[in-house]
């Protein structure tokens, strides 16, 4: 089960990508001096990519367990 515990590596690696994505809209955003609105603006499309990004790295660590766990 070598295999499934490599996908689920790559697919961690995915999701933690996306996490230091969605943090680095979050830190433009808010050096960039925006008002409170469009601050929460720009925030709130970040936060679909911050969360399916935390879906990828959990999927990832899942694959990981059943891939040591069967092998």
């Amino acid at each position: 089960m070598d295999i499934l515990v490599w996908i689920g590596v790559a697919v961690a690696l995915l999701g933690l990508v996306g996490i230091v994505w969605s943090a680095l809209i979050a830190i433009r955003a808010r050096r960039a001096g925006l008002d409170d609105a469009a601050l929460r603006a720009r925030l709130q499309r970040a936060l679909p990519i911050n969360l399916g990004a935390l879906l990828l790295s959990t999927l990832g660590c899942m694959l990981v367990i059943v891939g040591v766990s069967i092998g």
